[in-house]
Order: structure tokens, then C-alpha cells, then sequence
């Protein structure tokens, strides 16, 4: 057996990647001989993500950021475990492999699950779709269609009743969310504590329960290489839960970025013409999925504010010296874009 791994010095400092290989080996038997490839995926605000490969043989390996995380945050155990049960009823999520928490292997837990095939969409779309005016269409009905038939599963009958609390989960969401807010403060920003009160007192009473993903996002979906219209998976399940699934459209939508938004901090594709306009996905959402969508603007609203608060706590770590990364030197600046986007919002003058 050839361990030799070549990882191109891939955060050395960090991880020892031999440990980690010797690991793998002992308890992923579909793995070959021959050297261990890593290579560490396009580094966004979360996880850290990497891609080993072995011959033919490739896997995803997940674990959290290096540095202090917050409480709770970044659970690895959890979405091994939500992947295990949701794979079986959803292939669409990749299949778990191994999970680990051994200190001798890495400083922090970290999975290991199947690799899915296909192309994630940042910020430009591949020369294979064509034109955005061709693929866009296709990607955002296609974005729609994915998170119908997730929310489409009968959690009961797939016995996922334990993986969340749909009873109370909306206010749980808003007031966890405002809590996040505030311990991670820097920056003053005009209107938020009206906001947050509108989110607290405005929220919907009567919903219906799906699964949530909680991050579905358009560059957490891998596309068929040539099809842009087809998905072949859906990744980043750690939030997953039992609860209102106009949670998870509302996020959606906030991150759909659109002509004319301001700076939002993130990476967007849909901007371009051809994609659904914000409201032209409501829509398409309201007649595929056959819900009330009357209360949309509190869950864009919300979906703004909690993509707020997440660059919040990137850049609060950022200023406090606990990251040390360029790109988050101005994200206060998008912090305070997107709670001005969900106060339009909420305002009925955005969406």
C-alpha cells in the first residue's frame, strides 16, 4: 500500500494528513491503494471543505473552521448524522461515509462523505451552459423544483420525527437568530432594533412542516456538467431541521442576488440576465409548491437578516483579531446592506 500523500503543504500546520489517510484506510474499505490527493475547495465564511482522492476513488471531507467558533456552531456530528437519514430518502444529499472526533486525527471532529459529481455555481456560469440568457431559466426553475420535492418527503414516514421541533420553531428561529445579533455587535446600524421588533411581533402563526434545510442556497446545489436544468446533489446539511419550510425559501430568495443589489458580502451568479427575478421565483415557488406565499416578505426579510447577522459574526471575529483574512475587512459594510434590504423588504418596497 502507497501512503505517499501529495497535498501541496494543504493547511500542513494544521492537519496531519498521513494521520488522517491512516484513518480513513481502517474504516472506508472502498478506498484503493495508491497516494492520497488533497485538494481544499474554494474557501467561503464556513466550513472548511476538501476534496481526497485515491486512483478513482474520491471523498469530501468536512470540519469546522480553524480558530475559536462559537458555541454549537459548525456541529459536524449532526449533519453526519441528518445526511445518514436523509440520504436514503433524498439521494440528492451525499451519502455519509465515517465520522470522527479522535484528537489523535485532527485537532477538531470532521466527516467524511461521497463526492457528487458536477459543477457548483459562484459567481460565473460554466462555458457549457451557454449564455446566462440560455441557462438561466433553466437553473432557477430547476433551484425551485429541488427544494419542492426536499420539502415534498413525508419526514414521518422516512422516521426523521427527531431531527427537529417544529412546535415553537419560528419563534426559537427569530428570537436565536436576534441573540446571535447581539453578542456579536460592533458597528451601529440605523433601524435594526425596529426591525427585530417587527420579526418578533409580525411573525406568522400557522405554517406548515417540512424538512428545512436552512441553507439552501444556490451554490450549495452541484448542477449536471452539461444540464443546467438537472441537480445531482445538495450539500451543507448541518442546519437541517423539522420546521416551516417558508423558512427556507424565504433564505433562499435573500440570497438570490438580483440586478442593482447593493454589495451583499456573498458570491452571486443570478444577477445576470436570464435568472428569475426575486418575485418571479416567489411566484414559481407558490404554484409548484401549491403553498400560501401571502406572508413571503416576513420570510425574505427574516432570510436578509439572518444572512446579516452571519457576516456579523465573521466580521466580529475578524476585528477581534480571532481571523486573520483581507476579505472580511468591509463586511461590515454588507452587514449593513442587508439589514437596509430587509427593512425594504418588510417595508413591501423590495420584493
Amino acid at each position: 500500500m502507497d501512503t505517499a500523500i501529495n497535498e501541496n503543504n494543504i493547511d500542513r500546520q494544521f492537519i496531519d494528513w498521513a494521520k488522517v489517510e491512516e484513518y480513513l484506510r481502517k474504516s472506508i474499505k472502498e478506498i484503493p491503494s495508491g497516494s492520497m490527493v488533497v485538494n481544499k475547495f474554494s474557501e467561503g465564511y464556513s466550513n472548511s471543505t476538501y476534496l481526497l482522492r485515491v486512483g478513482d476513488w474520491e471523498g469530501v471531507l468536512r470540519r469546522p473552521p480553524f480558530g475559536e467558533i462559537p458555541p454549537r456552531a459548525h456541529d459536524m456530528q449532526r449533519e453526519f448524522s441528518i445526511l445518514d437519514k436523509v440520504n436514503p430518502v433524498f439521494p440528492l444529499a451525499p451519502k455519509p461515509y465515517v465520522y470522527c472526533e479522535d484528537q489523535m486525527v485532527m485537532d477538531k471532529h470532521f466527516y467524511v462523505m461521497e463526492k457528487k459529481q458536477g459543477i457548483v455555481l459562484d459567481d460565473k456560469l460554466p462555458a457549457s451552459y451557454g449564455s446566462s440568457q440560455q441557462a438561466g431559466p433553466l437553473i432557477s426553475k430547476n433551484t425551485i423544483e429541488t427544494l419542492v420535492q426536499l420539502q415534498s418527503i413525508d419526514y414521518k414516514k422516512a422516521g426523521l420525527e427527531n431531527m427537529g421541533k417544529p412546535e415553537g420553531y419560528l419563534e426559537r428561529q427569530v428570537n436565536g437568530w436576534i441573540k446571535r445579533y447581539d453578542q456579536s455587535k460592533t458597528d451601529s446600524f440605523s433601524h435594526v432594533s425596529e426591525l427585530e421588533n417587527w420579526l418578533k411581533v409580525n411573525r406568522p402563526l400557522k405554517s406548515d412542516t417540512a424538512i428545512v434545510h436552512n441553507d439552501f442556497k444556490l451554490n450549495n446545489l452541484v448542477l449536471d456538467e452539461t444540464n443546467p436544468g438537472k441537480t445531482i446533489g445538495v450539500l451543507d446539511w448541518e442546519l437541517s431541521t423539522i420546521g416551516d419550510p417558508l423558512t427556507d425559501i424565504g433564505s433562499t430568495v435573500a440570497y438570490w442576488g438580483q440586478s442593482g443589489d447593493p454589495d451583499m458580502g456573498i458570491n452571486i451568479v443570478s444577477n445576470q440576465p436570464g435568472f428569475y427575478s426575486r418575485r418571479a421565483f416567489v411566484e414559481e415557488y407558490a404554484r409548484l409548491s401549491g403553498r400560501d406565499v401571502s406572508d413571503i416578505s416576513y420570510y425574505v426579510a427574516f432570510g436578509f437578516y439572518k444572512l446579516g447577522v452571519i457576516l456579523q459574526q465573521i466580521y466580529y471575529r475578524w476585528k477581534n483579531g480571532e481571523i486573520n483574512d483581507d476579505r472580511f475587512e468591509f463586511l461590515n459594510k454588507a452587514v449593513s446592506n442587508l439589514f437596509e434590504m430587509a427593512n425594504l423588504t418588510r417595508m413591501n418596497r423590495l420584493l
